[in-house]
């Protein structure tokens, strides 16, 4: 008869012994936490194969099956967060196939401390080492632009820095930090910011242990409440707090460290600027109108020339001294032959809404009452002179480019979210009408996106700057100059586009990213 052993039976020794080993293997498992998303490579073959349908290609090389296991975790969690847009590999140079390929590739992770070593490989050949920090948001960093700069808390002259990633932390800091806070919210493509950062940075060392400086890039979407509670309209903006409350701006965007550091010390408001003197008390021969005001002043005034403007409108300043000099003239002749009048219709709105003022300034002369023409061209003292004393129909105004048929879609603030977070590539031209290279960018702009008509995931786009509320959503985009191009990804910052102005720029951009799309596609179907 069979001995039994402690177990019973031999069947249930079998199950007893499959029991222990699931067990076993789901704590190896658990330990190493490898995603399914991480390609094991051995075979030379196989790894070529890999790097000619990937594009974008993150290589662990381990001297042992275990010797990447730090590694292995924190890649699996990355490789969840950049599917589809990057892939990471691993190598075992320590079994048999494994040892042969890293010495075809000639790779020796044995020669590294830790025994493992990570190399990046771009567009089917090596790239570089992978040498930025080994954690979650630098590792996604890389892998979503390979190419493109470091994070800013990567900087290890930065470690000084409190860098803020969410509106929790940002929450958490304001609410624990005894200390007073001065907080840069920042974009990562902003010019100024690039230049201020080692400033603020070497503040920070100055200060440490007294004062808290902290970075966090608000740019993306997300953060809009968090923009709009703190009026952030640009980049950098730097809000300070004491004891979890905001007090005030920072607003010297000058500074030297030593500047930020001793302020530090004496924090106080921004100091205020010599308020202007609004246009209607000065000392104007201009007659000023209000909505209570005007149709009165028309009623007594049978010839009118009426300029609508902004206070902030850089062209009205321009055009201010030449309209009084010319009001000198015409509102304090016995003989004249009509007046000049103004109206701010960022207060006066409801006269500005009944004709459908957008844009400034804008020049409209009157008779008895009836608007006549707009009058786009006058601009100076003796422009206007002559107008006046022989009023005529002007030319027929060139059509605007909103208003030409095209492919091109024309944004404001109140559609440009929705309606680029439904495109794959769009790419936007923030312009003013009266820039003359944005004029010259036009025709080649509007030919691109004829090109592209039929695609639905691609766009061409245009926002008039100096458009209504248009003026705080190019801020908010970064836009410093006439025209700027920016690429957006189904809504958000990709890039600025710096190529070509003419239309095979414009279409050869566009080309290369609808090609890259379908390249990933044909290697998504190979495999």
């Amino acid at each position: 008869m069979a001995s039994r052993n402690r177990y019973g039976s031999p069947v249930r020794e079998a199950k007893m012994f499959i029991l222990v080993l699931m067990v076993w293997l789901a704590a190896v498992l658990e330990a190493v936490k490898v995603s399914p998303l991480i390609e094991k490579v051995s075979d030379h073959k196989d790894f070529k194969k890999l790097l000619r349908t990937r594009t974008n290609v993150l290589v662990l090389y381990t001297k042992t099956d275990s010797s990447g296991d730090p590694q292995l975790k924190l890649l699996s969690d990355v490789a969840q967060s950049v599917k589809g847009q990057g892939t990471i590999a691993w190598v075992n140079c320590g079994d048999t196939e494994g040892r042969k390929l890293c010495k075809k590739v000639k790779v020796d992770p044995s020669s590294k401390g830790v025994g493992a070593e990570l190399l990046h490989y771009k567009d089917g050949s090596f790239h570089t080492e992978y040498n930025r920090p080994a954690t979650f948001k630098s590792m996604v960093a890389f892998l979503k632009d390979p190419s493109g700069p470091a994070l800013w808390e990567e900087n290890p002259e930065a470690k000084d820095i409190v860098h803020i990633e969410t509106e929790k932390d940002f929450r958490r800091l304001l609410k624990k930090e005894e200390r007073p806070v001065l907080m840069m919210f920042y974009a990562p493509w902003c010019g100024v910011c690039k230049r201020m950062q080692p400033l603020f940075q070497k503040a920070a060392t100055e200060t440490k242990g007294r004062y808290v400086l902290a970075g966090m890039n608000v740019h993306p979407s997300e953060f809009d409440g968090l923009k709009q509670e703190y009026n952030v309209k640009g980049y950098p903006t730097f809000c300070y707090f004491e004891k979890g409350k905001f007090l005030h701006h920072y607003e010297d965007y000058g500074a030297s460290a030593k500047d930020i550091a001793d302020w530090m010390k004496n924090p106080q408001p921004p100091q205020p600027k010599t308020p202007e003197v609004p246009w209607s008390e000065s000392e104007s021969p201009v007659f000023h109108l209000t909505d209570a005001t005007f149709d009165s002043f028309l009623e007594e005034h049978p010839a009118a020339l009426v300029m609508f403007y902004a206070p902030w409108c850089g062209h009205c300043k321009k055009m201010k001294p030449e309209y009084d000099e010319a009001a000198e003239v015409l509102n304090k002749g016995s003989d004249s032959p009509g007046v000049l009048a103004a109206m701010d219709t960022t207060i006066h709105k409801a006269t500005g809404e009944r004709f459908k003022i957008s844009g400034f300034p804008t020049m409209k002369y009157f008779e008895k009452g009836q608007d006549m023409y707009a009058l786009p061209q006058l601009r100076s003292k003796d422009g206007i002179l002559d107008f006046m004393r022989n009023p005529q129909a002007p030319p027929a105004p060139e059509q605007s480019w909103e208003d030409k048929p095209s492919s091109v879609s024309h944004l404001g603030t109140e559609d440009f979210r929705e309606a680029l977070k439904k495109k794959k590539h769009a790419l936007v031209m923030f312009y003013a009408p009266w820039c003359p290279h944005c004029k010259s960018s036009v025709p080649h702009f509007t030919a691109a996106a004829d090109t592209f008509k039929d695609d639905r995931k691609i766009a061409y786009a245009a926002v008039d700057c100096t458009k209504g509320q248009n003026h705080d959503l190019c801020k908010q985009e970064g836009v410093e100059g006439y025209p700027t191009f920016i690429h957006f990804n189904y809504g958000k910052f990709a890039e600025k586009y710096n190529g070509d102005r003419g239309e095979a720029g414009f279409t050869g951009f566009m080309r290369s990213l609808r090609s890259r799309d379908q390249e990933k596609m044909k290697r998504r179907e190979e495999l």
